[in-house]
């Protein structure tokens, strides 16, 4: 089935004519919240307690064959019933274990059929009383169920600042994407800002969608009343400084610095950097900057990166102690 985006699905809510399975799939987690509350409203507010479920996938009450029980249960007084599944990116890209987990999720013949086979089966032939919506963070393209559920399910997704999870990142794209999303919203909550107002948000926000929109709430509490925003409100909430101080980790490995690494490092993280988010931008570093800045070293920083990925991922130890080794790793020459 051809993939949605938010408007189109909105326009199939008002309509009244629901797909009977939705995937959500993305980092920006606003849109994804809202897109999934307005879901929500196919069943009728005194119905919701009868007919809306929310379920957190792995958690209690929330494996692949519980929510297959609580899709096919047909509606109790109404004519749809909702479910939606929180974390799904648990079930449609778990942790493998080893080789015993195969590429194409297939099980031994004469095996009972696994809870995800009993997904899978759902998704090719889903309840038409039901919709069912699965929002993830990310999701694992090479598995069976997802390859049930790119002909099955309509596929929204919402990558914030980027047109697809796999896209290469042009920043001047980005750039004019995040400057045009910051006019919409500001223009949405009845306010008007100046090209160099928006222009600096954008800028602090580099990739990070979450980071523009944090920013954004701010700005707009800081702003309120105020029809015109100018650059002088937003350098109140987001000072230019720190937009620059973003990229000072990056600078100093360019430029070999481990020192100066190493104290930008512990600068992000004592302000209350994410760990992730900054791995995330040493990865775009070696992948758009190092390959034509150094490429001898990129194999062994690509490596590097994706050791750290899983480490802090998995706990393996203190965050920025694992960002540090990394910092030092890539100054290496």
């Amino acid at each position: 089935m051809p993939g949605g985006t938010p408007q189109t699905v909105r326009q199939q809510i008002k309509q009244g004519k629901p797909q009977p399975i939705y995937l959500i799939v993305g980092d920006d987690e606003a849109e994804m919240s809202r897109l999934t509350a307005e879901l929500s409203t196919l069943v009728e507010d005194e119905l919701r307690a009868f007919n809306l479920e929310r379920i957190y996938a792995g958690e209690k009450g929330g494996s692949p064959a519980s929510i297959v029980e609580s899709s096919r249960t047909l509606p109790m007084m109404g004519d749809r019933r909702v479910v939606v599944v929180l974390r799904a990116e648990r079930i449609l890209k778990p942790k493998r274990r080893g080789k015993a987990l195969e590429e194409d999720d297939g099980e031994e013949e004469g095996e009972p059929p696994s809870d995800h086979d009993v997904l899978e089966a759902y998704v090719r032939s889903p309840e038409p009383l039901t919709t069912l919506v699965l929002v993830a963070a990310d999701l694992d393209r090479s598995r069976k169920l997802y390859k049930s559920l790119s002909k099955q399910a309509t596929i929204v997704e919402c990558w914030g600042l980027r047109p697809s999870r796999d896209a290469k990142v042009d920043l001047r794209q980005v750039a004019r994407t995040a400057e045009a999303l910051v006019k919409q919203i500001v223009a949405g909550a009845g306010h008007q800002i100046d090209p160099a107002a928006s222009r600096l948000i954008a800028e602090r926000a580099g990739t990070d969608i979450a980071t523009l929109r944090g920013d954004l709430d701010r700005l707009l509490l800081y702003a309120a009343g105020k029809p015109k925003i100018d650059l002088t409100d937003v350098q109140a909430v987001v000072s230019g400084e720190t937009a620059q101080d973003d990229w000072a980790v990056t600078n100093a490995i360019q430029k070999g610095d481990t020192a100066e690494a190493l104290r930008q490092i512990g600068l992000a993280m004592e302000s209350g950097g994410i760990p992730l988010k900054i791995l995330g931008q040493l990865g775009w570093f070696v992948r758009e900057r190092l390959v034509d800045a150094d490429p001898r070293r990129v194999r062994p920083a690509i490596e590097a990166v994706f050791r750290t990925d899983i480490d802090l991922k998995s706990s393996g130890g203190d965050p920025r102690v694992l960002l540090e080794r990394l910092v030092v790793d890539l100054c290496r020459r």
